[in-house]
């Protein structure tokens, strides 16, 4: 067993990304990311900023998204749909396990 340290940052909605943060995190490139937010994919806090600010949740949305274009090939519309199908169905599954679990209560 090793007994080298793991170091790592908490990210929820208060935290912050800025274009180059988030682009170096998950291995994008500017342009890529310009058109994750024209096609809706992720969302700049002020689109109207200069540097566009987004919140914690966007970095694993953009690692999604990069992973299916790379894994995929899909298109930025591609990747649009598809993670509003992936998270349609995680919604679905939580609404699920909270419907099993009223069941198995009473």
């Amino acid at each position: 067993m090793s007994d080298a340290a793991l170091h790592g940052t908490v990210i929820d909605e208060r935290y912050e990304f800025n274009i180059t943060e988030i682009c170096r995190a998950c291995g994008g490139t500017t342009e890529w990311l310009v058109e994750l937010v024209e096609e809706g994919v992720l969302e700049p806090r002020d689109r109207a900023a200069d540097d566009w600010r987004f919140p914690g949740h966007a970095l694993p949305r953009a690692r999604t998204a990069l992973r299916l274009q790379r894994d995929l090939g899909l298109n930025t519309p591609g990747v649009a749909l598809a993670i509003e199908m992936l998270e349609e169905i995680e919604r679905l599954r939580a609404r699920l396990r909270r419907f099993e679990t009223e069941i198995s209560d009473e």
